[in-house]
């Protein structure tokens, strides 16, 4: 029987996760889908599955990400901080132990509630807890004060 019992706990596990990911990529392309791109004077994102119409959409300003620490954008699916005066950076809100989003970024990192993992502000890189590996970044530009999805 407890077989059957891990067997059953696997798949249900991966099907949720695949279904909030997928909801989480359909939100993010419904909310840019009222966008108009026609003749853009700006180039459209390259990177794979960046959600395109997503791309150049002002994100946030510069003032509103405090130096020394960071504003997480849970729709877009991502936290941008300011480790140093004007060094902007971008990374994916999903923690790499468990995908468990980011909840708060203070103290210097970037924090995750469900298992303790934390982040750095200028890397994504590990500083504690059981995530594997660091956050992975995301694409933003910054142009004048706004703050851009790549």
């Amino acid at each position: 029987m407890t077989t059957s019992d891990e067997t059953l706990a696997g798949p249900c596990r991966r099907t949720v996760v695949a279904t909030l990911g997928a909801a989480g990529l359909a939100a993010a392309l419904t909310a840019c889908g009222g966008s108009e791109d026609k003749d853009s004077a700006e180039p459209a994102g390259e990177q794979a599955g960046d959600g395109g119409d997503a791309a150049g959409s002002v994100l946030a300003r510069t003032s509103d990400i405090p130096v020394g620490g960071g504003k997480i954008f849970k729709d877009e699916g991502v936290v941008v901080t300011q480790p140093t005066k004007g060094d902007f950076k971008a990374f994916s809100n999903k923690c790499t132990h468990k995908q468990c989003p980011v909840s708060s970024v203070e103290d210097g990192t970037i924090n995750c509630p469900c298992h303790g993992s934390r982040f750095a502000l200028a890397d994504g890189s590990v500083q504690g807890g059981p995530a594997p590996k660091p956050l992975p970044s995301a694409g933003i530009t910054v142009s004048g004060d706004s703050i851009k999805l790549a």
